[in-house]
């Protein structure tokens, strides 16, 4: 009788562990799932920055648009992810909450960044501006104020300003709060990257985004390959710079010899046309830049406060 007691433990105990291990690799594979359900929601996202829009090219006001679009369509796609494995902020361990926190200060820095460089193009619109008013009344005034917009050399060390304290992919906690670093990564690599190509197509310099390209090269993200190399190929191989800055510098540079051999009408109208564009293409970005400002600083407040409430 023992003997059969015995047995019936054993079967029990073999029966329960098989469950068990069935269930975990079910929990498993449907996180594994999730997770690809992710990535694939965020590739298709970014390649399509591959596909301008008509009239529109890679490295123009409008593509630069697209870029930023990109930024609170991952965002969700994240917190989505997070639903779909049922595993709110208020569960996740201290290490991945810092995570999207600095996250989201490194995007708030990175804005101010990007309003900078919209000053100096600002200030360049402002002197053609006045150029134009000057062509009739006083040409080589005009000629003074016509020269080409320069590229913005930056002394700000991008590195510096994103670079994380490594490690806590070793510490973590559970199968779920691995999901939520693995895709943060995904998250951090294609808004860090984002920001890099903005910067440097509104600079004129590409240091802003091979510097960025340094610092995500550790997230070891898939999903920009095709993109990046893109990218790569016109800005660094190709040195392409903003499309309608390209474009202003031509009109500009043909304004002059306009006016140096006094036939100023056409290339005026021309170039009075191709400001007007740049001022509204700078307007509307300038417009999406403060609202993601907005946004970015309002959810981090948000997050901020359920960790503090989470403290209480």
């Amino acid at each position: 009788m023992v003997l059969l007691v015995q047995r019936l433990s054993k079967l029990y105990h073999k029966l329960e562990n098989h469950y068990h291990h069935h269930h975990h690799q079910a929990e498993v594979d449907a996180l594994s799932a999730s997770l690809q359900a992710f990535r694939s929601d965020v590739s298709n996202c970014v390649n399509q920055l591959l596909h301008p829009k008509p009239g529109s090219e890679i490295l123009s006001f409008s593509w630069i648009q697209r870029c930023f679009e990109l930024l609170p369509v991952i965002n969700k796609a994240f917190l989505k992810l997070v639903g779909d494995i049922d595993y709110p902020l208020s569960f996740w361990d201290v290490a991945s909450l810092d995570e999207y926190l600095n996250y989201g200060l490194h995007l708030l820095e990175l804005l101010n960044c990007v309003t900078s460089s919209l000053s100096h193009l600002a200030q360049a619109r402002l002197s053609f501006a006045h150029a134009l008013n000057l062509v009739e009344s006083s040409p080589s005034t005009a000629i003074e104020h016509l020269k080409a917009i320069q590229s913005q050399s930056s002394s700000k060390d991008l590195k510096g300003l994103v670079r994380n304290k490594e490690g806590g992919e070793g510490k973590l906690s559970s199968c779920k709060e691995r999901v939520v670093h693995e895709a943060l990564m995904e998250v951090k690599s294609v808004g860090l990257w984002v920001f890099g190509v903005v910067l440097a197509t509104l600079s004129g310099e590409t240091k802003p985004y091979l510097e960025i390209k340094q610092v995500i090269v550790r997230f070891n993200s898939a999903l920009l390959i095709d993109v990046d190399s893109c990218v790569f190929e016109v800005m660094v191989e190709k040195g392409e710079t903003l499309k309608e800055v390209k474009e202003l510098n031509s009109a500009a540079n043909s304004l002059v010899s306009a006016i140096l051999s006094g036939k100023t009408s056409d290339a005026a109208m021309d170039f009075g046309g191709k400001l007007g564009v740049f001022e509204k293409e700078m307007d509307a970005l300038e417009k999406q830049v403060d609202a993601l400002f907005s946004s970015v600083l309002a959810a981090r407040n948000e997050l901020l406060n359920g960790v503090w409430q989470r403290k209480q």
